[in-house]
């Protein structure tokens, strides 16, 4: 799918500014003692699903998830479909080193394909059928 003119797709700007305030929410949730890890893990997934189809970091920067074929914000389903390989991330960057590299291999992929993308899409929206656009 191409750009919905009614719904621009995101700037890779923004994208990326969102996604390091998510990165913060989430190594701060880490940092919970006896949940950090499960509830780190669980704001990966569920993050797109809040209000508007935005995370914190989107809500902060003006960019939202939509579900493609309904053009409605995305709920917790299509978060959790389209944050699971990020979730894979998460899980692998547990593992000193070989985890580490690991999960930055899947950050790299997603960030190729979002490049790459003339929607924008990474996989997890391939999988969701989402977009990243502005909030109009």
């Amino acid at each position: 799918m191409l750009e919905n003119p009614d719904h621009p797709k995101a700037g890779l700007l923004n994208r990326a500014v969102a996604g390091m305030i998510d990165l913060i929410v989430v190594a701060a949730l880490s940092g919970i003692p006896n949940i950090g890890l499960l509830a780190s893990m669980l704001y990966v997934l569920i993050k797109d699903g809040f209000s508007g189809g935005q995370s914190l970091g989107k809500r902060l920067v003006g960019i939202k998830t939509l579900v493609i074929t309904t053009d409605k914000d995305a709920g917790f389903r299509e978060s959790i479909i389209r944050n699971t390989p990020l979730l894979i991330a998460r899980i692998l960057w547990i593992v000193p080193i070989i985890g580490w590299l690991c999960a930055g291999a899947v950050i790299l992929f997603e960030s190729m394909l979002v490049v790459g993308s003339l929607a924008g899409k990474r996989f997890g929206d391939e999988l969701a059928d989402t977009q990243i656009v502005e909030a109009v």
